[in-house]
C-alpha cells in the first residue's frame, strides 16, 4: 500500500571499533571539547551501534533536531561519528 511517506531502505553499516583517546599536552584537545557537552554524550550513546537519522537522534538526546545536526557535524569533524547513508524526505 503507498503512504505519504518514502521509503527507507535498510542501512547496511558495520561498526568499526571502539576509539580510545590518549591526550597528551602537546596534543589539541578537540575531541575532548566535542564531547564535553552532555547532549554530545547522550547522542554518542543514541548511536551506540546503530545508525539513526537526525531526527531519531534528536528525540533520544531530547534536543531539537537543529541541536542534535550542531552536535553530530561537530563530532564528524573529530572523526567519533561518520555519515553511513543519506534520506531525503
Amino acid at each position: 500500500m503507498p503512504t505519504a511517506f518514502p521509503y527507507h531502505t535498510p542501512v547496511d553499516h558495520t561498526p568499526r571499533g571502539r576509539l580510545s583517546v590518549v591526550v597528551s599536552n602537546e596534543q589539541p584537545t578537540d575531541v575532548l571539547q566535542t564531547v564535553s557537552s552532555e547532549t554530545a554524550q547522550q547522542i554518542l550513546a543514541a548511536l551506540d551501534d546503530n545508525p539513526a537519522p537526525a531526527s531519531d537522534i534528536a528525540e533520544a538526546a531530547d534536543t531539537s533536531v537543529q541541536n542534535a545536526r550542531y552536535h553530530l557535524e561537530h563530532l564528524c569533524e573529530a572523526d567519533l561519528v561518520e555519515t553511513v547513508d543519506t534520506w531525503y524526505s
